[in-house]
């Protein structure tokens, strides 16, 4: 049985990182069309005792550009699966600790060996993306790393909020309704947010359009975005600069970094 942060690891894993390869494949055009044919269903599941049926999984219903991704949720029969043995050894996994203990079983190859090619090929370049250093050198790239770190920073607090971080939950149970926003100037699909009210958490993507952000993380470029998410910029000085703009109360600011660095954490 996995404790709990190895629970809330994984709860990011799979519905805060996972989701991004939809994403990743409809903005890398040699990934899109390897997926321009696929009709399948895939699977990252972790086998575990306390689990519903035994494991916890996110799966993907992928019919060519149309991607459909149940997160959380275990399919009986999917036509591809990574299933690893261990919800400690798929976290392992993605955190880069690669051994024969953290390895996964790969079901379905034989039979759907090309639509199991097309789904490491995503898996490597997401691996690849949240993996980086320093920013990519072409703005194409840099407009994608930008967009997941802002889509797992919000999933990745809202997950950490609904499967019992106690220092995030407490923070949501004390919220009236509130919207946090990340985003770049200039850069409209660069964007994401979370909604907070009374112990509840939604993210999404793009702009919330029923009521103005209460807070908003706001960049004045790409690279500086990328300076910040990567750890390699002060945030005291970008904000100085007025690279890194505050759109709220600094003591709000406060919290959703410390929020964004504990899922960083749990990811690395």
């Amino acid at each position: 049985m996995a404790d709990k942060t190895q629970i809330l690891t994984n709860k990011i894993f799979l519905n805060a990182a996972l989701p991004l390869l939809k994403v990743i494949v409809a903005d890398v055009p040699s990934l899109q069309k390897k997926f321009k044919k696929v009709h399948c269903i895939y699977q990252v599941s972790a086998r575990d005792p306390e689990a519903p049926g035994g494991k916890y999984a996110t799966h993907f219903q992928v019919n060519g550009d149309e991607w459909v991704i149940h997160a959380d949720k275990v399919d009986a029969k999917p036509f591809v699966e990574l299933e690893f043995k261990s919800v400690e050894a798929m976290n392992g996994f993605f955190k880069g600790q690669m051994s024969p203990a953290t390895l996964p079983k790969m079901k379905g190859i034989a039979k759907h060996p090309k639509d199991f090619a097309a789904f490491l090929m995503a898996l490597l370049k997401m691996s690849g993306l949240l993996g980086a250093t320093a920013a990519p050198e072409d703005e194409e790239t840099k407009r994608l790393l930008v967009k997941c770190y802002f889509y797992l920073l919000s999933s990745g607090i809202s997950q950490l909020n609904k499967h019992g971080d106690e220092e995030v939950h407490a923070w949501a149970l004390k919220s009236p309704d509130r919207v946090y926003s990340w985003a770049v100037d200039g850069e409209p699909t660069c964007s994401a947010y979370l909604r907070v009210k009374a112990g509840k958490t939604r993210a999404g993507r793009g702009t919330y359009k029923r009521a103005l952000s209460f807070f908003t993380m706001r960049f004045d470029s790409l690279d500086s975005a990328l300076a910040i998410l990567l750890g390699t910029g002060d945030m005291l000085q970008y904000t100085r600069q007025a690279k890194l703009i505050m759109d709220g109360a600094p003591e709000f600011g406060a919290q959703i970094g410390d929020f964004m660095l504990k899922v960083g954490d749990f990811a690395k």
